[in-house]
């Protein structure tokens, strides 16, 4: 995004910031100048990510009246720019994001307790500048909400400070969260301190956000590399959402009824983002624990089938896996393995499983993120 933004105006920049996350590669040197860069932390935000978000402020308190902040927005940037808010550390933030992430909470629920911790997200960045703000997001965020999408850095927020305290009684209760956490969100819903700018706050009207790509672009990549294969293609443009473990079954007996008995093979596309609730001490992601739950399931039908469940940013949770693929005899190859699914499942342990049978999807990072996409095969 920075390298076509530079191609497409570099005579009128006069500096730039460019945030992102380690992908194992030197994405920084091929980044143009006037931008600097900085590698940041992801999914939990490091020292790097709160030196990123004070400088992104200090560029946006140096433009004029008279001149434009262009942001650029793609996953990941509620952990890649962080700036701590006045009476919170960032280890607090730290710790409890990823409560929140073990606790299941969605990114609706993340993002409101993020945004009332943070002195850039909900809209202060935009509140920062004095001049014209344009924003340009790829979304990673279901239903597409700017408010949503990176903790809305530029947009106006609606969420309260009683909001995230909501948040936090539903995720583990205020014991489970820092003591400064809890102590600023009490502060601000009894009114001593200021809540994010909320809609039709003049501090930010010269600011606009705009969604230029979304989980639904991936989709129609997918539909269309299907069809020049061959497959009759069926999309499922309801986001899959929810527990991943509890919503994969469902979803598979909704694809296997969509496809019907029409002409075959077929492929049926969805995509969206599931939650994992963190009970178990093992390894894996949303969507490898989503393929894991479908397995049962396909040992079952009579036509042969494949599911792939996989996160677009090349990232499954905390491994080096986008997620996995299962079939119909994944449960037989399983068994003889001596791999119960459910023993795995009820311990979070899918990465486990799935690399023992060599079911994992490599894909290494791709540098962008629209949510997760799944694509089932019928022969």
């Amino acid at each position: 995004m920075a390298i076509a933004a530079a191609t497409w105006g570099s005579a009128a920049i006069r500096a730039g910031l460019v945030v992102g996350a380690d992908l194992g590669r030197s994405w920084a040197e091929q980044i143009p100048p006037p931008f600097e860069t900085v590698v940041s932390g992801h999914p939990l935000p490091t020292a790097a990510s709160e030196d990123a978000g004070r400088r992104a402020l200090a560029l946006a308190d140096s433009v004029r009246p008279d001149e434009t902040v262009l942001v650029l927005v793609s996953g990941g940037a509620s952990a890649l720019l962080a700036v701590p808010a006045d009476g919170v550390t960032l280890d607090d933030k730290r710790l409890t994001t990823n409560q929140l992430l073990r606790a299941g909470a969605d990114i609706y629920a993340l993002n409101t307790v993020r945004k009332h911790l943070s002195a850039i997200k909900g809209g202060w960045l935009a509140a920062r500048t004095k001049g014209l703000c344009r924003t340009l997001v790829i979304s990673d965020v279901v239903g597409d909400d700017l408010s949503v999408i990176a903790s809305g850095p530029t947009v106006a927020d609606a969420s309260t400070f009683d909001d995230a305290l909501d948040v936090l009684n539903r995720f583990g209760g205020p014991a489970a969260f820092p003591a400064a956490v809890v102590e600023r969100l009490r502060r601000g819903a009894a009114g001593t301190i200021d809540d994010t700018p909320s809609p039709g706050d003049p501090r930010l009207a010269r600011t606009t956000t705009t969604v230029i790509g979304s989980r639904r672009d991936a989709m129609a990549g997918a539909a269309e590399e299907a069809a020049r294969r061959g497959y009759r293609v069926v999309r499922i443009d309801d986001a899959v959402t929810g527990e991943a473990r509890s919503a994969a079954a469902p979803h598979l007996r909704r694809a296997l009824a969509q496809a019907g008995s029409g002409p075959r093979p077929v492929c049926v596309i969805s995509s969206g983002e599931t939650t994992v609730h963190v009970t178990g001490s093992g390894k894996g992601g949303r969507n490898q624990e989503f393929a894991l739950a479908a397995t049962p399931l396909l040992a079952t039908v009579d036509t042969p089938v494949a599911l792939a469940s996989a996160g677009t940013d090349g990232v499954d949770g905390p491994t080096d896996a986008a997620g996995a693929i299962v079939d119909r005899a994944t449960l037989t190859r399983a068994s003889a393995a001596g791999l119960p699914p459910d023993r795995f499942l009820s311990d979070n342990n899918a990465y486990t499983f799935f690399h023992a049978l060599g079911d994992l999807i490599h894909t290494g990072p791709t540098g962008t993120n629209v949510g997760d996409l799944q694509v089932i095969l019928l022969a």
